[in-house]
């Protein structure tokens, strides 16, 4: 028996989403929308009411004073010439990411800025909840430690956010991308101490926010350095007052996740973390890459602070605040060993270099062989010129030498 396999739809699934339904017949005339300069921190559950009309009047009126903007799909093929390649920035969990170009061309009021564009995937790992709390979270937060959203676009089955550009793309390309130069310790430290105060502003709020998804892909960098934290599909509002439970699914890709959340996997935290308590084997998780150019006791004290964020008692776990002004004076540290900067020359680099040179030195070869037998030729006809008359003998240009009998 064969079953047919029914073709479904985001409307099906989500029919908030998408264009305004008719409206009940009814004689109350429609209420009137008023825009509002500030609004009480929403959540999920907020824009998840069946009786609401549809999800884009939820947003746009819910989320009014966050200043989004609401683009089309006509629009954001535009800005990134319809997803072309040449735009691709790269492609997370979501989906797939391009660069566009925004101003008010496109739209007036719209200040002239690069943006990135995030597509949402259909057969990915994340999906429409992701992307509404992505919209609700980053809407209603600002920070300087977190990647700014400009807008959404929420058009048929397509799901789209628009964010600020970050430049120097993700700490972890800058960590372990390939032939990348190896990030100095002062500006790991001050990335650190950004990424820390974007968590203590969540964890610290009025209304907590639990991120979720705290990984080096996560944290984002702009021109300076000056990271980030991105990708909020997995946050969640945090337990307040006296409700302290927090769900313990384990959530998103592998990245750090408070140990109740991962105690049943065998994972690298666990592995480096008898280390972080041992000056003496601390240098076995350092990066090979600082080729011995940190700062030992800020090192140490960074060991010791991660050591106490990993504790299985989550009451000995400091409070980001703490952790926060602990990071504040790593950066500065000065205890660096002063050494040889040493610059690792990509393999196919190193082979073209090798073929000039070899080239290089045949050529100087040839030249240094027909300079000296120029010197040699000279050399014969000098002697030729004052050789003695006795002599029976002289030198060929040949270097052999030829008897000559008198006549």
């Amino acid at each position: 028996m064969t079953v047919a396999k029914k073709n479904f739809t985001w409307r099906s699934i989500f029919p908030n989403c998408f264009a305004a339904q008719e409206e009940p017949k009814s004689g109350k005339p429609k209420k009137a929308v008023t825009k509002q300069s500030s609004f009480q921190r929403l959540s999920f559950l907020d824009l998840s009411n069946p009786s609401s009309i549809t999800l884009s009047e939820d947003l746009s009126v819910s989320l009014a004073g966050s200043n989004l903007h609401v683009f089309t799909l006509a629009e954001l093929k535009v800005i990134t010439q319809s997803f072309s390649s040449s735009n691709f920035l790269g492609e997370g969990g979501f989906g797939p990411v391009h660069k566009g170009f925004i101003d008010d061309k496109l739209r007036p009021g719209l200040k002239a800025q690069p943006v990135a564009v995030k597509l949402l995937d259909l057969d990915g790992l994340q999906g429409h909840k992701e992307w509404l709390t992505e919209v609700i979270f980053l809407a209603q937060l600002r920070h300087p430690h977190l990647v700014k959203l400009i807008g959404y676009c929420c058009e048929e089955e397509h799901r789209l956010l628009v964010y600020e550009y970050m430049p120097r793309g993700s700490l972890e390309n800058q960590l372990f991308r390939r032939y990348s130069v190896s990030l100095p310790w002062s500006t790991r430290m001050k990335i650190a101490h950004g990424a820390a105060k974007g968590l203590e502003y969540l964890h610290e709020a009025e209304k907590p926010v639990i991120y979720r998804d705290f990984k080096a892909s996560n944290i984002l960098l702009d021109s300076d350095y000056n990271p980030k934290l991105s990708d909020f599909g997995l946050a969640k509002d945090g337990p307040e007052g006296d409700d302290t439970h927090v769900s313990t699914r384990v959530m998103g890709t592998q990245g750090y996740a408070a140990p109740e959340y991962i105690m049943t996997e065998q994972n690298l935290v666990e592995w480096a973390r008898p280390m972080l308590n041992d000056p003496r084997k601390l240098g076995r998780i350092m990066d090979p890459r600082l080729e011995g150019q940190y700062s030992e006791t800020g090192a140490r004290k960074a060991a010791a602070l991660a050591y106490l964020c990993l504790s299985h008692r989550p009451r000995q776990r400091p409070t980001m605040s703490t952790v926060v002004k602990t990071l504040e004076p790593l950066k500065d540290y000065e205890d660096i060993p002063i050494g040889t900067f040493v610059f690792t020359v990509p393999t196919d680099a190193l082979r073209k270099e090798e073929d000039v040179k070899e080239s290089e030195t045949k050529r100087e070869s040839r030249k240094e062989s027909n300079h000296h037998r120029q010197n040699h030729k000279l050399h014969n006809h000098r002697r030729n010129q004052y050789r003695s008359p006795r002599s029976t003998t002289i030198h060929s240009d040949n270097g052999l030498k030829s008897p000559l009998h008198p006549v």
